[in-house]
């Protein structure tokens, strides 16, 4: 690669000292504009949304390279293109590069514009679905990407200044941490329920959660995080719903369930706050043409406590309201969840003390005995975001939960041990990590905000 070689965000950020200088770029043509005797390139290498205008003449003595892109130049085609970087007269841009005789390599090929599914045109994200392979070269795709990677290196930022440990936990695992059952089975076998004879054994699946692992880490070292692929078989093809998808779960000892509540809601904030002020182009795009008041409603999230209340008085002002009966003990759905923090307050809500009944069985007793010290945030557009709870630390009560739930007492030993070689109280949550890419971005279909979709009939790359 030419060593003047520079990256188009360099450029813009820099481009006081480097007009006049001579400069490589290398990216993709993202439009291509032709007139009698010069012609536009717009060329994007991917490390910002904003591209770069090359301008190439056609009275000069051309190479071949350079007669080939004047041609038969299309979008999509990578080229490397070398020149002068000058002052732009055109508004809104800075700079543009004017090309040298020799100033065009490109590589490989040319693309076919008849046959290139990626238009200049505006492309629905259905319609993009059906090329995962090539979306990412769209400015909504792309910005989503860097949000995503953006946000990947604030997760970490924020649990590292704090000291967190972390952790990496693994995929395939002997334990449904959930005990829904809904996992996917890991075989070496063509023939099941052989599990003796297996690779490792027993019944193995991909994992739903890291969290019982983390709980090991958290004993010894006090606060510890994983962020990782997790995995659910629920035939589910639902705009909220993946089989595979990302978790960050952060676990603490000597933690409260407030505290724990305030911690999960200081991530959120650190996180919106850091994306808006990182990210803003990418934000206003998201604003003008995904969904209108984006910038407003992270603004406000960033700015306004959350709102809390208990599962009692959600189910309460929900059924005064509505006036609908809504048990208690029932589980809410996500239109109820929806009305809750959307109608009733506007406001991202946390529910917490939910009825021990219809959550997971590590989670602690309230005094009460009917419920537990869990929460979920739910944020309007969005529904439930976060899940968190204190977990049960003692070991007979936690047996007896296992043993209710009919789950395993044989699989989680390892886990009961922890109960018994040194426990304490201790709590944490998980965040789905497309679910907050949506809330960044406003976009309405989990399956656009990772990169390779995995869903119910649908495995492509």
């Amino acid at each position: 690669m030419d060593e003047c070689r520079h990256f188009i965000k360099d450029i813009h950020i820099n481009y006081e000292t480097l007009i006049n200088k001579e400069i490589t770029i290398c990216g993709m043509i993202d439009n291509i504009r032709k007139q009698s005797n010069i012609v536009f390139l717009d060329i994007n290498d991917g490390t910002c949304l904003k591209g770069l205008q090359v301008i190439l003449d056609k009275n000069i003595d051309i190479s071949e390279n350079y007669k080939q892109i004047l041609e038969k130049g299309s979008k999509g085609t990578i080229i490397s293109v070398k020149g002068i970087l000058t002052k732009s007269p055109a508004k809104g841009q800075n700079c543009e590069l004017i090309s040298f005789q020799n100033g065009i390599d490109y590589f490989d090929c040319i693309v076919d514009a008849s046959e290139y599914p990626i238009s200049k045109n505006r492309i629905s994200l259905d319609t993009l679905r059906q090329h995962l392979h090539l979306r990412m070269r769209t400015k909504v795709l792309s910005s989503v990407t860097r949000v995503r990677s953006k946000t990947s290196m604030i997760t970490h930022t924020f649990f590292q200044d704090k000291d967190y440990q972390y952790i990496n936990t693994p995929l395939i695992t002997s334990t449904d941490c959930e005990g829904a059952g809904e996992t996917f089975t890991v075989t070496s076998l063509l023939t099941k329920n052989n599990y003796d004879k297996d690779f490792f054994g027993k019944k193995t699946s991909l994992t739903v959660s890291g969290q019982l692992n983390l709980e090991c880490y958290a004993m010894y070292f006090s606060k510890v995080y994983t962020f990782g692929p997790t995995f659910r078989a629920e035939k589910s093809n639902t705009s909220r719903h993946l089989a595979e998808f990302w978790m960050i779960e952060p676990e603490v000892t000597y933690i409260n369930l407030e505290e724990l509540m305030n911690l999960s809601e200081k991530y959120l904030k650190y996180c919106v706050k850091n994306i808006v002020s990182s990210l803003p182009d990418e934000i206003q795009l998201f604003d003008d043409f995904v969904s209108k008041g984006l910038i407003e409603k992270l603004n406000k999230m960033i700015e306004k406590e959350f709102t809390r209340i208990t599962y009692t008085e959600a189910i309460q002002l929900y059924n005064k309201k509505k006036k609908k009966n809504i048990s208690w003990g029932e589980d809410l759905s996500s239109e109820v969840e929806k009305y809750i923090c959307e109608e009733l307050f506007n406001n991202t809500t946390i529910i917490y003390n939910y009825p021990k009944e219809i959550k997971a069985f590590y989670m602690k007793n309230n005094e009460d005995n009917k419920t537990v010290q869990a929460f979920d945030i739910l944020v309007p557009g969005i529904g439930e975001i976060i899940g968190g709870s204190i977990r049960e630390e003692n070991y007979e009560i936690l047996k007896n939960k296992i043993y209710h739930n009919n789950i395993s007492i044989d699989s989680l030993n390892w886990y009961l041990e922890l109960r018994k070689f040194g426990s304490c109280p201790h709590g944490g949550f998980g965040l789905g990590f497309e679910r907050l890419i949506m809330l960044l971005t406003g976009i309405n279909n989990i399956k656009d905000v990772i990169p390779f979709p995995r869903y119910p009939d649908h495995c492509v790359c």
